[in-house]
This record gives C-alpha cells, structure tokens and sequence, in this order.
C-alpha cells in the first residue's frame, strides 16, 4: 500500500482565498441538488445505486466543505454543512446518509486528532477523496471491545474483522475503520485504521436490506489479513466530552428534516393539478379544499418545526467550533448543552416527521398509492434513519440530566453485557 504521505498533493487553494458565503454555496450546489432530485423516485423503485448523484456533488468538491481553506478545502461553517444537508435531504434522503461518514471523519480530524496529522488527510478530502465508514459490528460481542482488530506485523499492522452497517462504503475511496490495536505490550487500544477501498483484502458487499435508506449502501465490509502502515492509524479518546457524537446524530436528524420538506414538495405536487374531488368534499378542486388545505398547511409546519430545530443545534455545534479556530478550550459545559440538545431535537423531530410521512396520503385517494410516485419512500427512509440510535434512550438521558445532573453518555456501544 503506498505511503498516505505519497498520495497527496500541495492544497490547490489560491493565496488570500476566503470561505464562500451561504448565498454562493446554495449557487454552487442547489442545481446539483435539483439534478439528484429528478429521478429520486425512480431510482428508489428500481434500486438504482447513487453512484451518479454522488460523482454529481463530488465535481462540485461538495466533499471539501468542511476542509479548512490552509488545505485546499472551501472552508465552509457548521452552520452552512447542515443547512446544505437538509437541502440534499430534501432532494434524495439516501445522499446525506451516504456522506456521513466522510464529513463525520473530517469533524472527527477536527474536534479529536492532533492538528499535526491533518494535513494528508485534509489534502485528501480537498481533492475529492470520499471517507467510508466501517464501525458496527454483529453478533453478541463484548461492549467493551471490538471483534475487528489490528496486529502487528512487523512496522506495520494487520487488519480483520467484520463490520455492517458500513453505510456510504461502496462509494468511498477510503475506509475509516474502528478496531482494537492489540499493542506489543499486551494492552490494548480503541483506533481508527484508515485503508483504501481497494486495497487486497477488503470486500464490501452491497447486502443491506432494509425496507428503507435503500440506496445508502449501508452492507457489510470484511476485512482480511489488510496490512495498514502505522501512519495510517489515529488514536481516538472515548471517555471525555466531545462534539463528534452530536454531529453523527445531527446528520440523522438533517436528512429528517430534508425528508420533512420533500413531503411538502410532493404533497403541493401532487394537489396542485388534481381536479377529482369528492362528493361530501369542501370545494371545487382539491386545491380549493379547506381540509386538504389544513393537511398542507401543518405538513410544512413540520417542515418548519425540523429544520429550525437542527438549525439551532448547528449554531451550538459552530460555536464549538468556533473554540477551536481561536484555539481555545471549548467549555465542557457547552458539549453538554449541544449534546443534550441534540437528544431533544432527535425526540421532538422523530415523531413529527414520522406522522407527516404518514399523513402526506390524507391529501389523495388511491392515486397518491402508485409505485412509481413512491410516496412511500418517505415514511420508509424517516423510519429507518430513526431507527439507527433508538429514540427512546434520548428522551431518558434528557431526563436523568434534569432530575439527577447526570453527566450525558457521549460514546456509546453495542453489544452483550
């Protein structure tokens, strides 16, 4: 495998450049977005793999957002990566799922590795660079430990194990991948293996089933006797407060609110041109309908409700960051405020989507029902991204934080006790 140092370049990024305002970025990226969102539906009827819409934003360097401009990216704010989450949500929810991974590497590179390693990891996601993800393993192992690891082997490592849920894999350059280094010492260490997609002894198997995110490719990755050179390995902390998990979650709850919006998108759609009406209807046209009006009317409520509530998380998420530019210690009490913030907006946001994806179909009869508006798709796609880090366990740590001053759980695991 080649030297991570060999395969970068000097960041591109012109002398006195500075970071794009909101208004230029929507220029750059909204006629994207709309070009994904043309054949949403019928990629989601025949499966059709986001291969495409991914090469689409990666022209447009979408990828490089978060990079900071001293390495060639746009440098663009929290604030800005979240509101432009929530339009690609709109456009294919699949898409924000896809790149979780890749801007969750970048933050994490940010918030929790030393500054001395960015740079040809920056340089990398500057040029075009997607970073998959690889954590989640099956089975009944231990909480505590991974059963993936990473062995030495002479000045390098070894790398096996198993992961699924390795959602934006198949379209990733290189594999962010969670393992326990077995140290030469007998101790032993929760990293971050970084190898190439390619490299020989990585398979990834586009095998996820879920009845929703179908295009996410979030399937199994198996890893085989993969050699990793050392400098390819980042050490992680995982007891102290961080940001980075209510970015992760953030991103989840973004693409809700993208999904939230393309609800009120076809629901107008689908209304607008309708002349059949019902004899015991409220007016002339559906559109005309005072009830079908009433429908509309609190689908973008929802709309509303989710987008300015991750809004407002990003803006506590860009003050974190913000700490960090001016090289500051970011309070601990400001990560707890954001986390829990996050859990408040996942259990406020969740059901109302939810509901709206449910009651989109008040608006037509049977016809709203055909396969290939897939109006479905919505429900579904809610459903599964509510799924992944289960609602009812938020509500609590909410709860345990008021009643009892609980400090709120930042990395969490799952497995058998």
């Amino acid at each position: 495998m080649e030297s991570i140092q060999a395969t970068t370049r000097p960041a591109a990024q012109a002398p006195g450049a500075q970071a794009p305002s909101s208004q230029q970025l929507a220029a750059r990226f909204r006629p994207v977005f709309q070009r994904i969102a043309e054949h949403a539906a019928q990629r989601e009827n025949d499966r059709e793999l986001a291969y495409e819409p991914v090469a689409w934003l990666n022209a447009e360097r979408f990828g490089a957002l978060r990079v900071p401009l001293e390495h060639g990216g746009l440098g663009g704010s929290v604030e800005q990566l979240y509101d432009l989450l929530i339009e690609l949500g709109e456009a294919d929810s699949n898409l924000p799922q896809i790149l979780r991974a890749h801007f969750g590497f970048i933050e994490r590179l940010l918030a929790e590795i030393d500054p001395a390693l960015h740079g040809p990891w920056m340089r990398l996601a500057a040029e075009g660079v997607i970073f998959g993800n690889a954590t989640t393993e099956l089975g009944d192992g231990s909480l505590k430990t991974l059963q993936t690891t990473l062995k030495r082997d002479g000045d390098a490592w070894r790398l096996d194990g198993d992961k699924f849920y390795s959602t934006g894999t198949l379209y990733a350059d290189w594999i962010s991948v969670s393992a326990q280094r077995l140290n030469d010492d007998g101790s032993s260490d929760r990293v971050i293996a970084l190898v190439p997609a390619e490299a020989q002894g990585v398979e990834r198997v586009d095998d996820w089933r879920g009845f929703g995110q179908r295009l996410s490719a979030s399937g199994t990755t198996r890893f085989r006797n993969v050699r990793v050179k050392p400098e390819n390995v980042l050490l992680y902390v995982r007891d102290q407060a961080t940001p980075l998990t209510a970015h992760f979650q953030l991103t989840h709850l973004a693409t809700l609110a993208g999904i939230a919006r393309a609800i009120v998108r076809d629901a107008v759609a689908f209304v607008q041109p309708r002349k059949r009406i019902y004899s015991h209807g409220s007016g002339d046209t559906p559109r005309e309908d005072p009830l079908v009006q009433q429908v509309v009317g609190q689908l973008a409520s929802t709309a509303f409700i989710a987008t300015s509530t991750v809004q407002a998380v990003a803006c506590g998420l860009g003050e974190v960051d913000r700490f960090r530019q001016r090289g500051e210690a970011v309070p601990e009490s400001l990560l707890f405020e954001v986390e829990l913030n996050t859990a408040k907006a996942q259990t406020g946001i969740v059901d109302a989507v939810l509901q709206a994806g449910t009651r989109l179909f008040d608006i037509g009869g049977a016809s709203a029902l055909q396969e290939d508006r897939r109006l479905d798709r919505h429900w579904r796609n809610a459903r599964t991204l509510a799924s992944h880090n289960p609602t009812i366990y938020k509500g609590r740590v909410v709860g345990e934080y008021l009643l009892n001053g609980t400090r709120p759980t930042f990395y969490w695991a799952v497995g058998s006790a």
